[in-house]
């Protein structure tokens, strides 16, 4: 049995169009028949070479729903015909210090799907089902696939910027598809969430205040107020300094991109009076348990300009040119 995919030969290249074997799943693995499968910013940094040593002829993408159609040996709780989400996280080792410390994130042995394993760019997949995560019957591929990572790296972009402070003025800085979808969550927390786009993005900045949003405008532009944190989505190491000139004493930025161009230096009296600069890596397994509830509650729609998988690459093209409103998804 064959099945069609979009294969990565190498970093640099364009994706190439291919009839391979459909994956049979080994011990421990579901198969799947991709439903639909959102094109996140790490693909293009993946396809664009910026993260190094991908899987040799990769299939991307990481933010998969499908629906089981084999299961492996030594698989429990899982079943044919249900639909489950596979997101970037794909496998981890449960044995060193992070995993065992509720940190499966930072596993230095983790596999990361559609980069270590193929992924969801194909009509059929494989996953551990282990991180397969069990989706409501009734829910929408489209609007479910974007969630996967963008929903699941927003949210916890967005915890961590909300430990340990009343965070009531939240800046958002780059409106793609994470951002989209975390001020949905944000707004219905009740807090203020200024949307800084690309200098010129009227359409994102219109999205922005149609989402709920007090405030849209460029990322050169000054917020109307101080804002308590600022989570950095837009690759761009230059805004570090920009939002650290925008928090108020003991405010945070937090990076919540896999990849950033390098941050300019920039004077101490930015970073001082305990502003503070972190990092998020990768998600867990408890981030999708508690954050899809959530986004269900809080009633967050992802905005969504579908692609038939053949045209994945104009997809990839359309996010790295700024084309795109929200989130992309591909459609086998």
């Amino acid at each position: 049995m064959e099945m069609q995919a979009m294969v990565l030969d190498a970093p640099r290249r364009s994706l190439r169009a291919a009839t391979l074997p459909v994956p049979a799943p080994g011990p421990g693995q579901l198969q799947l028949r991709v439903e639909a499968c959102a094109v996140c910013r790490t693909d293009l940094h993946i396809v664009d070479g910026e993260l190094p040593h991908p899987k040799p002829r990769l299939v991307p993408g990481h933010e998969i729903v499908g629906r089981v159609t084999a299961i492996g040996t030594d698989v429990h709780g899982h079943a044919i015909g249900d639909r489950v989400g596979v997101p970037w996280l794909g496998w981890t080792c449960g044995v060193c210090e992070f995993c065992r410390t509720e940190r499966e994130n930072l596993c230095p042995s983790a596999k990361f799907t559609g980069y270590d394993l193929d992924g969801g760019y194909a009509e059929f997949t494989v996953a551990d089902a282990r991180y397969a995560t069990p989706l409501p019957a009734g829910v929408d591929a489209l609007q479910a696939a974007p969630l996967l990572c963008a929903g699941l790296i927003g949210f916890r972009s967005w915890r961590i910027a909300c430990e340990g402070r009343e965070v009531r003025n939240l800046g958002l800085y780059g409106f793609g598809a994470a951002a989209h979808l975390l001020a949905q969550l944000a707004v219905h927390e009740g807090q203020q969430v200024f949307a800084f786009t690309r200098d010129g993005d009227m359409a994102a900045q219109h999205l922005a205040r149609q989402l709920g949003c007090a405030w849209a405008g460029g990322s050169g532009e000054a917020a109307p107020g101080e804002l308590d944190a600022a989570i950095i989505f837009a690759p761009i190491g230059g805004l570090v300094p920009t939002a650290l000139k925008a928090v108020r004493k003991g405010g945070i930025v937090v990076c919540g991109g896999i990849h950033m161009s390098d941050i300019p230096a920039f004077p101490y009296a930015l970073l001082w009076e305990e502003r503070s600069i972190v990092s998020v890596a990768n998600l867990t397994r408890d981030d999708a348990r508690d954050y899809l509830p959530r986004a269900a509650a809080a009633g967050v729609t992802a905005h969504v300009t579908t692609y038939p998988l053949a045209q994945a690459n104009a997809a990839l093209d359309d996010l790295r040119a700024g084309r795109l409103t929200g989130a992309a998804v591909l459609v086998p």
